[in-house]
């Protein structure tokens, strides 16, 4: 796949049919789109994933959500997606990342290391069934 067929942008008003959360309202994902917290992964002009981000405390971004769509996994794409969303932290003049996913979740946790995040902290029981959330840290 060459890289000039790659895209990542911010999503418009116009990309909401392309974008659900399942637990999330639309209006929510509207007030989203509006300030810029959702980035879009396009391969060929073809809508190959998305990540979310969403502020602690309304100052310290965490990635919500990021999903790559499975005719797309396993290239690389999530990386590039991540790059270019710390690129854009970077310029907005924020220097760390975090993120997490559960702790019954070893493919999501192997990923969060292999893009350079770090664990920096658990959370037991946050999640259905008692199972707690690991969180990553990640400087820009």
């Amino acid at each position: 796949m060459r890289e000039d067929n790659i895209t990542v942008r911010l999503a418009g008003l116009d990309d909401l049919a392309f974008i659900s959360h399942k637990e999330l309202s639309q209006g929510t994902i509207l007030q989203k789109i509006r300030q810029g917290e959702i980035f879009l992964l396009l391969v060929n002009d073809q809508l190959a994933g998305s990540l979310w981000v969403g502020f602690l405390w309304d100052l310290v971004p965490f990635v919500d959500l990021i999903y790559i769509n499975a005719a797309y996994q396993k290239r690389g794409l999530s990386h590039i997606l991540l790059g270019s969303v710390e690129d854009h932290l970077r310029e907005q003049g924020y220097d760390v990342l975090y993120s997490s996913s559960q702790m019954d979740e070893p493919l999501p946790q192997a990923w969060h290391r292999h893009v350079g995040f770090t664990e920096c902290g658990v959370i037991n029981g946050m999640n259905d069934g008692g199972i707690g959330e690991v969180f990553f840290r990640k400087t820009l």
